[in-house]
């Protein structure tokens, strides 16, 4: 139980990795990365096609990694 739970902790996190990379990135440029970027604030819009598919998946992904990394520790305690 305990290997299963650890290879599957490994390829949840080498996916987990992938997803992260492969979204957009939200800054233009290094100048409003160190200002906060005020001008999106108020023109922030929700993210559609693919990238809302890339959301979705790194929320769930990460969800998963969580349960499995509990579920480890609850495993190695006992």
């Amino acid at each position: 139980m305990y290997n299963a739970l650890l290879i599957a902790m490994l390829v949840v996190s080498v996916l987990l990795i992938i997803v992260v990379t492969m979204q957009p990135t939200k800054t233009n440029s290094a100048s409003s990365a160190l200002t906060g970027g005020a001008e999106q604030l108020f023109g922030k819009q929700k993210a559609r096609g693919f990238e809302a598919v890339l959301q979705r998946v790194t929320v769930v992904l990460g969800i998963v990694f969580f349960v499995l990394t509990i579920a480890l520790a609850f495993l190695t305690a006992k």
